[in-house]
């Protein structure tokens, strides 16, 4: 067999999750990764894994060795290194002020009322088709500007951006490939349809103010308004769909945390960190050596593909005490579930305050929240994201 090509180190499932299980708990395997090679060279998919904490912090901390830079026909954030990325993301914080996210939680609260309300009565519901994905989806088609009866290609669109190779074949990769880039041809003439409208006729939405946004006199290209747009899509959609999913999953995997928390609703916030650490929705990130560097004792050379497994480091414990045990109000929480350093994921905020709306609103509401019994969970076809790909869930409810 072919060895993989480096730009597929991202899809790439690693060796050591061989099964089901393992796929859906990979947390034990990472650990003895951790433990045994911190720092490995895995000559199948011709990239380094960094486990430990220290050392991934290293590594997201340091764009100037560790570079985010993969395309030069992408222009997001995601894939910029300093100064382009500190201009990009000046300008987009514009939109992402503290306040302006806080603004939208009347309406985050709405829309996650509506998508539950049908479901109360029957005691069950598939969490992610009914809620975790379409509440994200709405609030981002909103924010951007996209019509209503375009969330369903929106999601679509969504879920290829984040997708794996079904396995490491050179076949799979190929077909991947070819996917992902029909899915970008189809994005970026979609956004910049939208873009074109726009110009002609601003709204009150994200485009239209990136569209205007200046900083040092200088505006976003029609690329970089498109990236960002991308960017949004895939970040702000599946991140949030997976930590409310990964959020419920461990309340009904430890029922004694549902009754914690409506006891202690002041302590969902805290438990939402937890979540990040304890099952992150983004266990790995990848950057390429700028230069050659040691890192913990191996010699990485300049080219050389990094991936860091802040799923590893955020159960590393050097850092956590009892990093096994999912404590709700846990402090200090220093967990790297949305990345670390200048590309520390900018919609948190966003995808906090989502979860923290859901939470609350569904153990207002549900009691004796547990996996619809006979559930066989299948875990999300993609190498750095985790997650499920459904999640029924029966409950009981609370008369208020």
């Amino acid at each position: 067999m072919k060895q993989a090509p480096r730009k597929y180190a991202n899809y790439i499932p690693i060796r050591e999750l061989e099964t089901l299980e393992e796929r859906l708990s990979p947390f034990k395997v990472y650990a003895e990764l951790r433990d045994n090679t911190p720092v490995r060279y895995d000559e199948h998919r011709e990239c380094w894994d960094v486990f430990g904490y220290e050392d991934v912090k290293y590594v997201l901390k340091n764009p100037k060795l560790f570079s985010s830079a993969r395309d030069r026909a992408n222009t997001s954030m995601l894939t910029t290194d300093p100064p382009k990325h500190k201009q990009l993301r000046d300008l987009v914080n514009q939109a992402f002020t503290p306040k302006a996210i806080e603004a939208l939680a009347p309406r985050i609260q709405e829309i996650t009322d509506e998508l539950i309300a049908p479901h109360l009565s029957e005691g069950h519901m598939e969490l992610i088709d009914d809620l975790a994905t379409p509440l994200p989806v709405i609030v981002i088609a909103e924010l951007i500007g996209v019509p209503a009866a375009d969330r369903q290609k929106f999601k679509d669109w969504s879920d290829v951006l984040v997708k794996g190779a079904r396995d490491d074949s050179e076949q799979a990769f190929q077909e991947l490939l070819e996917e992902k880039k029909r899915n970008m041809q189809e994005l970026h003439i979609y956004f910049t349809d939208i873009m074109e409208e726009r110009r002609l006729q601003p709204k009150d939405d994200l485009i239209s103010l990136l569209l205007a946004a200046e900083i040092d006199g200088q505006q976003l290209t029609s690329d970089e308004v498109v990236g960002f747009c991308i960017l949004l899509l895939a970040a702000g959609n599946e991140t949030t769909t997976n930590l409310i999913t990964n959020a419920v999953r461990i309340l009904s995997e430890q029922p004694e945390l549902q009754q914690e928390l409506r006891e202690h609703p002041e302590r969902i916030t805290s438990a939402i960190e937890e979540t990040l650490r304890y099952y992150p929705p983004i266990v790995a990130i990848g950057r390429v050596a700028k230069e050659t560097v040691e890192l913990n004792g191996q010699t990485i050379q300049a080219g050389e593909q990094v991936i860091s497994w802040v799923g590893a480091a955020n159960r590393d414990s050097t850092q956590f005490e009892h990093p096994e045990d999912f404590i709700s109000d846990r402090k200090p929480n220093r967990h790297m579930g949305f990345g670390f350093g200048i590309h520390f994921c900018l919609g948190a905020p966003l995808a906090r305050l989502e979860a923290r709306v859901v939470l609350h609103t569904l153990l207002q509401h549900m009691g004796n929240i547990q996996l619809m019994p006979g559930t066989a969970l299948q875990p999300i076809q993609s190498a750095f994201v985790f997650g499920v790909k459904h999640y029924p869930i029966q409950f009981n409810l609370i008369n208020r």
